[in-house]
C-alpha cells in the first residue's frame, strides 16, 4: 500500500511540476548542436601546449625524478589562506601541459569561479585536455553558462554528477519528488574536491569554487584548508577521478533535459558577461599566479618532503553492499583506532554517528586515555544552525562520555589566516602599511608578502615588522587589534547574511526559493568567518586533510576524499594550524558550568535525561556552556578546562555568544527539542 501511495504522490508532483524529458531524437539533436559548435582551434602548436613556467609544477617533476618504485618521493604544501589557495590553482592550471581534471561539490558563477572557468577554457584552447565534474545539487545553475561550456571546445568536457530527473536546474517539486521516490539516491552527493594537473600534482581539501572559500565574499567567508601533493600518489587521485568520470551518474552536460532544451531553442550561447564584483582583486590574483618569485616563496619554499602519502577516497559505488571496508569512513576509523596519546580533530559540524561515538568512547576507556581536542563552529560562526543544534544537544555526551575538549570558532576571529589586503575596503585598509597590501621587493631583493598562516608564517614576515593578522597584531598590539576590530565590525543593529548563496553543506528547501540554512544574525557588523576545514592529526605523526566532515552524512551518504600523510613534520605543521584556530583570539572554549553542589547535580541529572529524549528535549540549562579567556597577571596563558584555576581565568558567555537573539535563534532551541531524528541525514 505504501509503495502505491508513494507512486501516486510522485506522479502528482511530477505532473504539477511540468516535468518532461527530451525524446531520444531531441537529445541527439541537442548533443549534435553542442558537438558541432565546439572549436578545435589551438592557440599553441608547441609540444608543451605553451604551459607557463611554474616552480610549483617543477616541484612535481622533481618528486617524480627522485622517486623509485619502492621509495616514492612526495612534497606537501598546506594551503590555509583563501586567496593564496586560489592563486595556487590558477598557477597550476596555467602550468598544465597535458591534462586537467577538476572535481567539486559546489561551483558558482561568481568572480573566483568565473576566473577558474576562464583559465580552464584557456587551457583547452592551448591543447590541454580538460575534464570538469560537478555535483548537480550545489553547482552551476545558469543554463546559459552550461550551454556555453557544452559547446565551447573539443578539449573541454563538462559532466554533472547525479542530476535530479536528468536536469541541471530542477524545481523544488522535482526535489520533493526525488525525496519521495528515491530518497537515498537523491542524498548520495559527490562531496569530493580534487584538482589534478598532468597526473603529477594534485590539490585536495575542503574548498569549493565560490568566493566565500577564497576570502572574497562581502558578508561571510570560510576558514578552510587544502593540501598540494606532488609525486607518484597523484596517479591514484587520477585513477579515482576516472572512476567517477566513467560512472553512469556522471552525465555529459549537453545530455541533460533542461540544458538540451536550451540548446535546441538558442543554440550554443556565449558565456554571460563577467560578474565583475571586484575586478581589482581578480587582476591581483591573476598577477600573483604569474609571479614566479611569489609562487616559489609561498608554495615551494614552504613545501615539506614527507613520508608515506595515501589518497583515500570513496568510489561511486560506495553505497553498494560490496563496497564494505574500502570506503573512506572505514579507513578513517582504522586510523583513529591507532591513536595512543592525542587526537586533534577539526570539523565544521560536530555531529557524531553511532560508529564514531563508539570509537571515541573506546579511546576514552583505554588504560592510557587518549586526549581528544576538537575545533568546530560556534552558533555565531556556523553556516548551518540546523546542524549546530544537534551538536549543541549532545555537548554533555561529547565532553563527559567521549572526553572531548571542544573549542568553538568565533565569527570574528582576531588572527585568522587571511591576507591583509582582503580586509573590507575602507578606513581599516587605510590604516595598514603599504607592505601588507601587495607583494613587493625590498631593497635587498627579498619578497615581502602579506600574512598567511600555515607551515611558514614566520618566514613570510619582514624582520622589522611585527607579526600581523586580519585584525591587527597579537598580544603586543592589542590597541591596533581593537581599533581595526571596531572599524571592521562595530555597527548598530548587528550583522545578518542576507544573500541566498548556497553555502557549503546547505541544501535546497522545499518551502522557498533560497538556501535552506544560512548563518544567524549576530551582534556585530562586518564580514564573518565560519569554519569549513576538515582535518585530523593523530599522535603528531599522522596528518589528514580532506572533505570528510566526520559526521553521519559523510559516512552514510556522500562520497568523500582525503590525503593521509604519515610524517611527523607534516603532522606537527598541521597540528600548529589547527591549534592556531583554537587559540583564545580565534575560539571560545566549552566547559562545564559552575554550579552549587546540590542544585548542580539535580540540573545535571535532569539535563541528561532530557538529552536522551528523541523529542521534547526542552531543558534549558545544559551541562556545558561557552567561556572566554581573560588574560591577567594571575592568568598569563590559556588553561585546560581540567585545570583547577580554569574558572578564575575564564568568563562564562552563555550558550550562544554574539548571536543576535530573535525569532531565528529559536530555531536552535526547537531543533534541540525535536530534531534528534535528523542526525543520520545532517
Amino acid at each position: 500500500m505504501m509503495v502505491w501511495l508513494r507512486l501516486i504522490a510522485l506522479a502528482v508532483l511530477l505532473l504539477g511540476s511540468g516535468c518532461s524529458s527530451l525524446s531520444q531524437f531531441e537529445r541527439e539533436r541537442a548533443v549534435g548542436i553542442a558537438l558541432q559548435a565546439r572549436s578545435d582551434a589551438r592557440d599553441c602548436q608547441r609540444e608543451d601546449n605553451c604551459a607557463a613556467d611554474s616552480p610549483l609544477r617543477a616541484l612535481a617533476g622533481e618528486a617524480f625524478s627522485r622517486s623509485q618504485p619502492s621509495q616514492p618521493v612526495h612534497y606537501a604544501t598546506i594551503l590555509d589562506e583563501g586567496e593564496a589557495s586560489l592563486v595556487a590553482r590558477i598557477n597550476l592550471l596555467r602550468s598544465a601541459t597535458r591534462s586537467i581534471d577538476l572535481q567539486t561539490y559546489i561551483f558558482d558563477t561568481d568572480d573566483s569561479a568565473r576566473l577558474v572557468i576562464d583559465e580552464l577554457l584557456a587551457a583547452a584552447r592551448r591543447g590541454v585536455k580538460v575534464r570538469l565534474l560537478i555535483d548537480q545539487l550545489s553547482a552551476i545553475t545558469d543554463l546559459q553558462t552550461l550551454g556555453a561550456l557544452a559547446g565551447a571546445h573539443h578539449n573541454l568536457q563538462l559532466r554533472v554528477y547525479n542530476p535530479t530527473f536528468g536536469k541541471a536546474t530542477p524545481t523544488y517539486l522535482h526535489y520533493a519528488a526525488s525525496v519521495i521516490c528515491c530518497f537515498r539516491r537523491f542524498n548520495q552527493r559527490m562531496h569530493n574536491k580534487l584538482l589534478v594537473i598532468d597526473d603529477a600534482i594534485g590539490v585536495v581539501g575542503g574548498r569549493n569554487y565560490q568566493d566565500d572559500y577564497y576570502d572574497w565574499d562581502t558578508e561571510y567567508n570560510f576558514r578552510d584548508r587544502d593540501v598540494i601533493i606532488s609525486g607518484p600518489e597523484v596517479r591514484e587521485m587520477a585513477v579515482n577521478f576516472d572512476a567517477f568520470w566513467a560512472a553512469p551518474r556522471a552525465v555529459p552536460v549537453e545530455q541533460l533535459n533542461d540544458v538540451g532544451r536550451y540548446l535546441l531553442r538558442h543554440g550554443v550561447p556565449a558565456l554571460p558577461p563577467l560578474p565583475g564584483r571586484n575586478p581589482e582583486r581578480v587582476a591581483r590574483a591573476q598577477a600573483l599566479a604569474d609571479d614566479q618569485a611569489w609562487v616559489q616563496a609561498r608554495f615551494v619554499d614552504s613545501a615539506l618532503e614527507v613520508g608515506p602519502v595515501h589518497y583515500v577516497a570513496d568510489l561511486p559505488d560506495k553505497h553498494q553492499p560490496a563496497a564494505g571496508d574500502e570506503d573512506a569512513s572505514f579507513r578513517l576509523d582504522r586510523l583513529l583506532d591507532r591513536a595512543q596519546q592525542e587526537v586533534l580533530l577539526q570539523t565544521p559540524y560536530l555531529v557524531m554517528s553511532d560508529a564514531a561515538r563508539d570509537l571515541f568512547g573506546q579511546l576514552r576507556q583505554r588504560p592510557q586515555r587518549v586526549r581528544v581536542k576538537v575545533s568546530t563552529n560556534s552558533l555565531a560562526a556556523t553556516d548551518n544552525p540546523i546542524v549546530y543544534a544537534l551538536s549543541y544537544k549532545y555537548k554533555r555526551r561529547n565532553m563527559r562520555e567521549l572526553g572531548m575538549e571542544i573549542y568553538e570558532y568565533k565569527p570574528f576571529p582576531q588572527q585568522p589566516p587571511v591576507a591583509a589586503f582582503n580586509l573590507e575596503p575602507g578606513a581599516a585598509t587605510d590604516m595598514l602599511p603599504a607592505w601588507v597590501l601587495a607583494p613587493q621587493a625590498s631593497a635587498g631583493g627579498e619578497l615581502r608578502r602579506p600574512l598567511s598562516a600555515g607551515v611558514a608564517v614566520e618566514r613570510e614576515l619582514p624582520a622589522a615588522q611585527p607579526r600581523s593578522s586580519l585584525l591587527g597584531s597579537g598580544a603586543s598590539g592589542r590597541s591596533q587589534t581593537n581599533a581595526l576590530g571596531d572599524l571592521r565590525r562595530r555597527q548598530p543593529g548587528g550583522s545578518e547574511v542576507e544573500r541566498d548563496v548556497l553555502r557549503a553543506e546547505t541544501r535546497p528547501s522545499f518551502l522557498g526559493s533560497g538556501a535552506t540554512s544560512r548563518p544567524l544574525p549576530v551582534t556585530r557588523d562586518g564580514v564573518r568567518m565560519g569554519l569549513h576545514a576538515k582535518s585530523l592529526v593523530i599522535d603528531r605523526r599522522i596528518g589528514v586533510i580532506g572533505t570528510h566532515n566526520f559526521d553521519p552524512r559523510s559516512e552514510n551518504y556522500n562520497t568523500e576524499a582525503m590525503v593521509v600523510i604519515e610524517d611527523a613534520a607534516f603532522a606537527q605543521a598541521l597540528a600548529g594550524s589547527i591549534e592556531a584556530d583554537m587559540r583564545p583570539e580565534n575560539s571560545w572554549v566549552v566547559a562545564p558550568r559552575q554550579h552549587l553542589p546540590v542544585l548542580g547535580q539535580l540540573n545535571y541529572s535532569v539535563g541528561k535525561a532530557s538529552e536522551a529524549l528523541p523529542v521534547l528535549d526542552v531543558w534549558p540549562w545544559r551541562y556545558a556552556t561557552v567561556f572566554e579567556y581573560q588574560p591577567s597577571a594571575q592568568c598569563p596563558q590559556p588553561l585546560s578546562i581540567r585545570d583547577p584555576q580554569f574558572y578564575a581565568c575564564y568568563r562564562a558567555l552563555g550558550d550562544f555568544p554574539e548571536v543576535n537573539v530573535g525569532g531565528k535563534w529559536l530555531l536552535v532551541r526547537m531543533l534541540t527539542a525535536f530534531g534528534a531524528g535528523l542526525v543520520p541525514i545532517l
